[in-house]
């Protein structure tokens, strides 16, 4: 396919940067053109010039004051964040791919009383049951009646560890509560908690004792983010911090004390300002040269020569989503093609598989997606 260069006009960006265009119209702006040409010839709307109104403005604090509180516990990481606030002000789920020791259970932890959300945490090991998760029927010996006792899925971000290690009836019992947002206990439903989001980690060195996540239930996670190891200087800051911690003493003995106590019990919004983020992100402005532009992409991965498995429709909602939280996140009413390179790699590469001739060659998943991105360079 020809390559073209488009610009996605507006008002609002720096300097009119060039940007990319609907390949399918083979639509090309010359470099010249005025941004009043150029979003006439792509049909924008007047919608991407406007400046954020008064209501945006106050969710964009909101945010720098959620990001900033995370800060104050956890040193770096700020990608990691993003795609946490992404994933929470769009009711997708989120798995979190790294090693042990990279602060995710913290992480989830400061984000829930910074924006005063119920949390809990599930060790997910080889004898878990699902009743463990979901909760289950039992006998009240005094009125001799069942009673429903509702399980740690009940709340409103749901922290799976190592959901990998679980059998797959166990990570099964998650795809009704993430997909549907209720739960079916003795024959009646039950709905959970608004917001419910559920983060999952996996450990991607050790395999031993794991089963793997099959497609159904990778494809209901929004974005699988890769976790890295902090930077230099951000883990010297996390070590002169930890030597500040000192201890806490406890009656007559004394513990050292942890990240975790740093917490602060006071939230830096409510759940009105949550509401109103939620909202917000349903008025960034998306183009329809940026929609037509995920469908190719995702297309792609159906018609590739590596691929055997491409993305399902989900995916290209799950962009379209991510890239108008993270537009927000970033101070934007609009999205922009960054939005989309930034996040092709998290919202598809857990979406797709490589084909037995890929594998021998020697190609990898991110590689293949490069290579349609590039096409579009």
């Amino acid at each position: 396919m020809k390559r073209v260069a488009c610009r996605f006009s507006c008002n609002a960006l720096p300097n009119k940067r060039t940007q990319r265009t609907n390949a399918t119209k083979k639509i090309k702006i010359d470099s010249s053109m005025t941004g009043q040409d150029a979003t006439a010839q792509v049909n924008s709307t007047p919608k991407a010039a406007d400046e954020p109104n008064q209501e945006i403005k106050e969710v964009i604090e909101f945010i720098d004051k959620i990001r900033t509180r995370v800060a104050t516990v956890v040193v770096g990481q700020d990608v990691v964040v993003e795609r946490l606030l992404i994933a929470l002000f769009t009711g997708g789920h989120l798995l979190l791919q790294g090693v042990p020791g990279l602060a995710k259970t913290l992480l989830v932890s400061v984000l829930s009383k910074t924006i005063d959300l119920e949390f809990a945490r599930v060790q997910f090991t080889i004898d878990l049951l699902p009743s463990d998760i979901l909760g289950s029927e039992v006998l009240d010996q005094k009125t001799n009646e069942f009673r429903v006792h509702k399980g740690p899925v009940f709340t409103n971000l749901l922290l799976a560890d190592e959901i990998n290690r679980a059998a797959p009836k166990v990570q099964g019992a998650l795809l009704e509560a993430m997909q549907e947002r209720k739960v079916t206990i003795g024959g009646e439903n039950f709905s959970l908690p608004a917001p419910f989001l559920v983060i999952a980690t996996q450990n991607p060195v050790e395999q031993a004792g794991t089963f793997e996540l099959p497609e159904a239930q990778l494809d209901r996670f929004m974005m699988l983010h890769r976790l890295v190891y902090p930077k230099p200087e951000e883990e010297k800051e996390i070590l002169r911090r930890n030597a500040q911690l000192g201890i806490r003493v406890e009656g007559k003995g004394a513990v050292a004390q942890t990240e975790f106590d740093m917490l602060s019990n006071e939230p830096a919004g409510s759940s009105e300002n949550l509401i109103a983020a939620m909202q917000a992100v349903q008025q960034v402005y998306v183009s329809e040269a940026f929609i037509e532009h995920i469908v190719e992409i995702v297309n792609r991965t159906r018609n590739h020569p590596l691929l055997e498995l491409g993305c399902s429709p989900r995916a290209g909602i799950s962009l379209i989503k991510a890239s108008r939280a993270r537009a927000l996140i970033r101070g934007r009413h609009y999205v922009v093609p960054d939005d989309l390179y930034a996040l092709a790699e998290d919202v598809i590469l857990h979406r797709i598989r490589l084909n037995y001739e890929a594998l021998a060659d020697g190609h990898t998943g991110t590689s293949v997606l490069q290579s349609i991105l590039r096409e579009f360079d």
